[in-house]
């Protein structure tokens, strides 16, 4: 079965670096990808993550997409939360966010990098994803850039609106309310 014919070709996918065959195995598993925070892409609600391998895929070929996953939503924590295994590591107190995955799918023909020595993160389509050779074939530079960014933006929106809207109603105590505004009048 063509697992990549899941994904539309309007559909929004994040490429991510994939460090480590555990992280591979974290989000086949436990079906979650981590971010840190500090370093995070601007927008991260999208509708698919494609995960670049990196150098350290010993047993797989390395420097290749080869699976990809959709996103069902994300939260902040920290790395200690994540990595129970790892409470003592220099960055446990880091925010982090936790990419809550959909099942891993694997593309019929891996991407390969070609000449591509590092990747972070960049948004590409699932028309590129499925057309691409290589790496080159994913980033968006023509004229569906504009297109692309107004598409990121109004899911960033979106998304800020679905949180905003979650959030409960709280009835503040009127005298908790006299209390701050005593206190502010005070400090000024």
């Amino acid at each position: 079965m063509n697992q990549s014919a899941q994904i539309s070709e309007t559909s929004l996918v994040m490429v991510a670096v994939l460090p480590s065959a555990r992280d591979l195995d974290i989000a086949r598993l436990l079906g979650w990808y981590r971010i840190p925070l500090r370093s995070a892409p601007k927008i991260i609600a999208v509708d698919y993550i494609a995960f670049y391998q990196t150098s350290s895929f010993a047993r797989e070929q390395p420097a290749q997409i080869r699976w990809l996953a959709p996103i069902l939503g994300h939260e902040l924590t920290t790395r200690a939360e994540l990595l129970q295994d790892q409470a003592n590591h220099p960055r446990a107190r880091e925010e982090y966010f936790k990419i809550q995955l959909g099942p891993l799918l694997e593309l019929d023909t891996p991407i390969p990098a070609k000449n591509w020595k590092r990747v972070t993160f960049f948004y590409t389509t699932g028309e590129r994803i499925k057309n691409a050779q290589n790496l080159n074939d994913l980033p968006v530079h023509d004229e569906e850039r504009p297109i692309l960014w107004k598409a990121l933006r109004e899911r960033a929106l979106k998304s800020e609106e679905y949180q905003a809207s979650e959030l409960p109603e709280i009835a503040l105590d009127p005298a908790i309310l006299a209390l701050l505004s005593g206190f502010t009048q005070a400090k000024s």
